[in-house]
């Protein structure tokens, strides 16, 4: 008997055949790349995580970990001193108050921030970076209004910045040391910040273009300054304190894990 010959367009080589080859090689293409990504990024980022991070008694110590602890260290080597300076140089009562809070809030955070690194066996800086010396620098040169001006504007732009730091550490921490540390710096900061405004001579327009741009802060009477050189505004009440000491923050009232 001789063999029947194929049917024309059956198999997958056929128009058919071919066409749903396609397709399915198409939907492959399209479903691997999905699911091989959907399952490495928390992979990834986990692996980054840790690697970043150094591990300690009171938990996983992140690089941002470290550079905030320096930073609360910093922020204390330069303020400190403008404090003590504003206490002397200031021409009102509200930027001599302004100073007698800076001084207070960092002395606590000095003390705490070189307790938490004692800790965690980490080195801090022991003199202000550049920048800060140059804001010291600048603060001596002026007298009368200008000093408290330059004095109110440079202090709150320097704590708008850390501000924004405290809040994304405190948010992201695995450290209870670092969390502890952050919920006082967060309390300090936010009395400090409150206290410079109470002033009445922070430059708010200046102030929101200067932490947009990350620069220093506007000179007093430039074009990015809307202060001039008129004297401070209205200055914000505050409630009278029962003490002259700095109020501690409430993270404060409980020896940190592992004291």
């Amino acid at each position: 008997m001789r063999p029947r010959p194929p049917i024309q367009g059956r198999g997958i080589f056929s128009g058919t055949g071919l066409i749903i080859t396609g397709l399915a090689a198409t939907l492959a293409a399209l479903i691997f790349p999905v699911w091989s990504y959907s399952g490495r990024p928390a992979t990834a980022d986990a692996n980054v995580l840790n690697a970043e991070a150094v591990a300690t008694q009171y938990g996983p110590l992140s690089a941002l970990d470290q550079e905030f602890i320096a930073k609360v260290r910093l922020a204390g080597l330069w303020e400190l001193p403008a404090g003590r300076q504003a206490q002397t140089k200031g021409t009102t009562e509200a930027v001599r108050t302004a100073g007698r809070h800076l001084v207070e809030g960092h002395a606590f955070l000095d003390q705490r921030v070189r307790t938490v690194a004692s800790q965690l066996g980490l080195t801090l800086p022991d003199e202000p970076n550049e920048q800060q010396k140059g804001w010291l620098a600048e603060l001596d040169a002026e007298q009368g209004v200008e000093y408290d001006r330059t004095f109110a504007n440079v202090l709150r732009l320097a704590h708008g910045r850390v501000f924004s730091l405290v809040a994304q550490v405190r948010a992201g921490t695995r450290n209870s040391l670092v969390r502890a540390l952050a919920d006082d710096a967060n309390t300090t900061v936010l009395d400090h910040i409150k206290i410079l405004e109470a002033t009445g001579y922070v430059d708010f327009d200046a102030l929101a273009q200067d932490l947009a741009t990350g620069g220093m802060p506007s000179a007093p009477g430039s074009p990015g300054s809307s202060t001039g050189s008129t004297g401070p505004g209205p200055v914000v009440p505050l409630p009278a304190s029962p003490s002259p000491t700095y109020t501690l923050p409430p993270a404060a009232a409980s020896p940190p894990p592992g004291s």
